[in-house]
């Protein structure tokens, strides 16, 4: 989702020749294509096929089979000048250790964002990676602070806005339009849509249990419709629990969905929950109610400014808040400056100067 506008920005500067390479860290046979063609992006120039695994033996795999492609350098000859990564996946930090070992300038967009829970392994690639970019792209003021704190120069630091909210803004007129809610029943506002797939809230069924009881007692009152990560699938049966939804009946279960089907659920819910620092940034955007299942967040704008509200594991705080935005008593929460659409534009003007 932050690769298209970046791309599209990109290829305003003549000068500017892109390679675009996919690591397969999140490789899905049934889902991939479908991503590319929704998003509007070019194929790869280059797949790496690295695929699933341990976080050391993807990220070795990774960094391993990225150094070969910056060696080989770019189609026709020469040298690449940067690379540019996104994020704080294991491709982000692989990469990006790839580059500085050959010398390569890195530049890092989604930069500065801090949970300070050094338990998620996002974190330490997101630590790892800014330390060795010397450009860091940040999306919201918090996370120039981060860096600063650091010891991140001024000059290498610059606050743009959010890639991600670029390609929801571009989408979401083509994702309204669609049939996702005809085709499910549902009525603009009528619903809500749940998301969860983070450990702490799917692993053990003394958590996972009391929140599907929560989440299916508020069905009763608003349907909602769950699309269901594979993990946390997987999870449900191996636990037990699936025979519990079954006798609720009230929350309806979907199987994994493509973005602008996604995107069509999400943009008319009367409310959220997840676990998904994605969908807390879109869910502000969207001016939508968003009950955050973490204990901590490293976009902590959508909490201040937006429209999320952190309810930890704990069932109480999450029936607490479904009973908040029920009542209509909720903040409403505001869009953060800066995410208008034009963050991949404030990047590419940088990085074609």
């Amino acid at each position: 989702m932050k690769m298209p506008p970046l791309l599209r920005a990109l290829d305003a500067y003549p000068h500017v020749r892109t390679v675009l390479v996919h690591t397969g860290q999140h490789y899905d046979a049934n889902l991939s294509d479908v991503f590319f063609d929704e998003l509007g992006m070019r194929r790869p120039d280059v797949s790496l096929e690295v695929g699933s695994g341990k976080h050391g033996e993807q990220t070795a795999r990774i960094l391993e089979r990225t150094e070969q492609v910056l060696e080989q350098g770019p189609p026709g000859g020469g040298r690449y000048d940067r690379l540019v990564v996104v994020g704080d996946v294991n491709s982000t930090l692989a990469a990006t250790l790839a580059a500085a070992k050959l010398q390569i300038p890195v530049a890092h967009v989604e930069a500065g964002l801090r949970s300070f829970d050094r338990t998620m392994p996002e974190e330490i690639n997101r630590i790892v990676t800014d330390s060795i970019c010397d450009l860091l792209f940040v999306s919201e003021p918090q996370g120039m602070t981060n860096l600063r704190r650091e010891g991140h120069p001024d000059e290498h630091l610059h606050l743009v806005g959010n890639v991600m909210i670029d390609t929801l803004l571009r989408l979401l007129p083509k994702a309204k339009s669609g049939e996702t809610l005809r085709q499910y029943g549902l009525q603009p506002g009528g619903y809500g849509v749940v998301t969860l797939h983070r450990p702490a809230n799917v692993d053990r069924p003394e958590t996972l249990g009391p929140l599907l009881d929560v989440l299916c007692q508020a069905a009763r009152q608003v349907p909602l419709v769950f699309p269901v990560h594979p993990r946390t699938r997987a999870r449900i049966d191996r636990l037990g629990l699936a025979d519990r939804l079954d006798d609720h009946g009230a929350m309806r279960l979907l199987p994994p969905l493509g973005y602008l089907d996604f995107l069509s659920l999400t943009s008319q819910a009367r409310l959220i929950v997840t676990d998904s620092g994605g969908l807390q940034e879109e869910s502000t955007a969207l001016g939508i109610p968003c009950l955050t299942c973490r204990p901590n967040t490293e976009r902590p704008i959508t909490v201040a400014e937006g429209t999320s509200t952190l309810v930890g594991s704990d069932h109480q705080s999450l029936r607490h808040g479904l009973d908040q935005i029920l009542r209509g008593e909720y903040k409403l929460g505001a869009c953060p400056t800066l995410w208008d659409g034009r963050a991949a534009e404030r990047i590419a003007a940088v990085l074609g100067s």
